[in-house]
């Protein structure tokens, strides 16, 4: 039950999905008070807009309601006099104008604005969850690309960038100290979210099929009877930086399951997923696969536009279950409100002018530029480092992620982290060692080296430089007693 969609359009069809998946059930709302942190039900709204009108004085509520409210501003024939908004003819701007790469011919450009109620809405406070049309779009690419309808209990909110988004969500569900299990080794930048919860982080090994479910399973199953087992699973499974491991389908499958057998949700983080560029079929997303689940509601999906359209404009959205996302919206109303209007009004312009089959054949653009990008790595990988390193070519990112030969002795297992941060900057190259992707920090010989950048000059040059280090090191161990 492979869905192969790594074609120009990326997309799956209703007869398709119709054909592959038997309908499952929506897990119930009140099965998510399970997984909410007690802060999250302590700040927790009302279940409608209009039943927060009776209860708007109830003081854990108070400072939301402007918040909850704002959408009851389109009621038609309502005087509004609720909202402290600036009023926008007393912005400067008049218009934005543009122009974009035509993604069906790279030798055209496209012209764009922002005019008139597009650019006042670009302007002013917007809804949390995002601009409604943009939303919208977000969800018929979901329902495009990963076959998910809009009447399976999921919703959609937009924030500043799929790291906001992560960080509400953790935020939303772990309560201090609680366990969390973690694919090793993993995206460094979501470490700190996780350490900020003082949360003991439970590592589950990856290999070159993506995380190893019989890992998974092993931990799950010999668990402490007396204590409390992880209400949460993060993986990165197209292109995961650091180690550029995608999992299978059979990995996901298994992994599926026991988050079922187990009771945990699935925080599938996935900004490569547009750049995969793996000889065989795109293996389907965990938000697909749970379709062949007889239950949907245990995947919360992170997307990012960083890596396909701009990284500054910090543009990411979230789909999962409603009850977790509507705690993720309230999370967002305490802290920074909403993701920039006027970023989204960017993006909503440009999804319109290009449509699902622009989009789709942008994303099939930047997979190849990186996969020319890995194909020159790859080279000068085998050139330089061929017998001083191990290593897997990625199907997807950004990242090489390899074991440097330190010692001579096989037996032996080397430290990567002076090597690469005191040693290999002297000598003109800079990269990462492995330890900072581990969450409980042990040594290791692994690197992860990003070729996003650089030229293949700069790449042979890097590599040839990082070449006479381990050489020099490895001389240094034969002669040491």
């Amino acid at each position: 039950m492979i869905v192969n969609n790594a074609d120009l359009t990326g997309a799956i069809s209703p007869q398709e999905i119709n054909e592959r998946f038997k309908t499952p059930k929506q897990l119930p709302l009140e099965f998510y008070q399970h997984f909410l942190s007690d802060a999250t039900k302590k700040r927790e709204p009302s279940a409608s807009e209009s039943s927060f009108i009776i209860d708007v004085c109830d003081e854990k509520l108070m400072d939301l309601a402007v918040r909850v409210l704002l959408p009851l501003e389109n009621t038609p024939g309502l005087i509004s006099l609720l909202a402290g908004k600036p009023n926008s003819a007393m912005f400067p701007f008049e218009s934005f104008s543009f122009s974009v790469t035509d993604p069906l011919d790279s030798s055209r450009s496209m012209s764009l604005s922002l005019t008139g109620p597009d650019l006042t809405e670009g302007l002013q406070y917007g809804p949390t969850a995002g601009l409604p049309r943009l939303n919208d779009w977000f969800i018929g690419l979901q329902q495009r690309v990963h076959g998910r309808g809009r009447a399976e209990g999921w919703r959609l909110t937009i924030g500043n960038g799929s790291q906001d988004m992560i960080y509400k969500t953790v935020n939303v569900i772990m309560n201090p100290g609680e366990p969390m299990l973690i694919e090793a080794p993993v995206y460094s930048g979501a470490l700190p979210i996780f350490r900020a919860l003082h949360l003991e982080l439970v590592e589950v090994a990856t290999d070159e099929e993506g995380v190893r479910s019989n890992d998974l399973r092993s931990i799950l199953e010999n668990w402490p009877d007396n204590k409390q087992k992880p209400k949460l699973f993060y993986t990165v499974p197209y292109g995961c930086n650091p180690s550029g491991t995608t999992a299978t389908i059979e990995r996901r499958r298994e992994v599926l399951q026991l988050a079922r057998e187990h009771n945990f949700l699935i925080l599938e983080d996935d900004p490569y997923y547009y750049l995969y560029f793996g000889k065989d079929g795109r293996p389907p997303s965990y938000f697909t696969l749970e379709l062949e689940t007889p239950e949907l509601g245990r995947v919360i999906r992170f997307d990012s536009f960083s890596k396909i359209l701009s990284a500054g404009m910090r543009m990411g959205f979230a789909s999962g279950p409603k009850q977790i996302l509507d705690a993720m919206d309230v999370y967002t109303g305490f802290s920074n409100l909403q993701g920039s209007s006027l970023v989204q009004a960017i993006t909503l312009a440009l999804a319109e002018k290009w449509g699902y089959e622009g989009f789709l054949a942008h994303t099939k653009a930047v997979s190849e530029f990186y996969r020319e990008k890995r194909d020159t790595f790859q080279k000068a990988m085998q050139t330089h480092l061929g017998e001083l390193a191990e290593w897997r070519m990625p199907e997807a990112g950004m990242f090489f992620w390899f074991k440097l030969l330190i010692n001579p002795d096989p037996n032996e297992e080397g430290d990567s982290k002076e090597l690469i941060q005191t040693k290999a900057f002297e000598n003109g190259v800079l990269a990462l060692p492995g330890t900072v992707f581990l969450p409980n920090g042990h040594k290791t010989a692994y690197v992860r080296a990003a070729f996003s950048l650089c030229t293949e000059e700069q790449v042979n040059e890097a590599l040839r430089r990082l070449r006479e280090v381990l050489v020099r090191e490895r001389a240094e161990k034969l002669q040491s007693p």
